[in-house]
């Protein structure tokens, strides 16, 4: 491969990565391609180049569904070992009302990923595509392992293990669904990067996209720190601060919401879920349950996705929702010890 010097155009990356999934490379080479983009800095064009080739390369859904489409992720890598926040409030999402198309891997950076979370509860990973739309337009909820749905990323999986670091492809995973979600939040690991997504993803049809990140560094938003967030709706894009305090929310130590065992992340998971948890876990689970339901339409204002999530909780509609899922996925014993 070229050695890069300076930026390439969309239409010069369009070329490299056909030529990335295609497997036209060795490992090495790619590895060191990858590196020199990292550190000479990828533009918006070039990783906007780097998206819509990936999308053309995954296998795609498209769920008939009343309302949006709705996904809530992050980019993952903060390191911080926190429960699967984004995963539970994906479930708090589907209680409300909302359609979830749920992308996402076993965990790289933490000690369970969603893959693991929906593992657990019964889904089967390789499910083929079909099963995963009727799971959304039937539960509302579905989950598109990225193996599956991504087949040509296993041409650049074995670069990435030799860099050891974050690539472009750590920024571009949540980004590519392949139920081509338009209303999205993001969870990024830079500050750098939350107002440049949303401007990518606005390049890529995105209807709605809120990107975030917790002032003391998570990919999602916490409750542990303000949280500055980027969001893009009717075709406007405004910068703005989420202080979890504004919603009568205590701020949390990280401690509570951190795990360190598969056991540890699926028991806070199904416990947010049936109104059991610690507090901490419980409010910035509504918090990114906010996002997702602002985004999705299903709320107009961000305090108004506060007060359904919390609500939605309560109710137990919910862990119904979880109940629903296990259900269809013949795994209900799974929740015996959660009920």
């Amino acid at each position: 491969m070229k050695k890069i010097t300076e930026d390439l155009t969309f239409d010069e990356m369009s070329a490299v990565m056909s030529e990335i999934l295609n497997g036209k490379h060795k490992d090495e080479e790619l590895a060191e391609f990858l590196g020199d983009l990292s550190c000479k800095g990828e533009t918006d064009e070039e990783l906007r180049a780097m998206l819509t080739k990936m999308n053309q390369y995954s296998v795609n859904i498209d769920p008939q569904c009343h309302g949006n489409l709705i996904d809530v992720c992050g980019t993952g890598g903060d390191n911080l070992q926190t429960f699967n926040i984004s995963t539970t409030a994906s479930f708090v999402i589907a209680g409300a009302g909302g359609n979830v198309a749920k992308h996402g891997n076993r965990s790289v950076s933490g000690v369970s990923g969603s893959a693991d979370i929906f593992e657990y509860f019964g889904f089967d990973l390789s499910s083929k595509p079909w099963i995963v739309e009727e799971s959304i337009e039937k539960i509302g909820i579905g989950f598109m392992f990225a193996p599956t749905f991504h087949p040509a990323m296993k041409n650049v999986a074995p670069a990435r293990k030799l860099i050891g670091k974050r690539t472009a492809f750590n920024l571009l995973g949540p980004l590519c669904n392949p139920a081509k979600v338009r209303h999205q939040m993001i969870g990024v690991f830079a500050d750098k990067y939350i107002e440049r997504i949303v401007r990518i993803m606005q390049k890529n049809f995105s209807d709605t996209v809120l990107a975030v990140r917790s002032d003391d560094g998570m990919d999602e938003l916490s409750t542990t720190s303000k949280n500055k967030a980027c969001l893009l709706k009717n075709e406007e894009i405004t910068e703005f601060i989420i202080d979890p305090s504004k919603y009568n929310m205590e701020k949390g130590n990280l401690s509570n919401i951190q795990i360190s065992t598969k056991q540890e992340a699926i028991d806070a998971f199904a416990k947010v879920l049936n109104n059991t948890s610690n507090k901490t876990m419980k409010e910035i689970t509504i918090l990114n349950a906010a996002g997702g339901l602002l985004v999705g339409g299903i709320c107009d204002r961000f305090d108004e996705g506060v007060e359904l999530a919390l609500e939605t909780i309560n109710n137990g509609n919910a862990f119904k929702k979880l109940k629903q899922f296990t259900k269809e996925n013949n795994a209900l014993d799974k929740l015996e010890e959660f009920e």
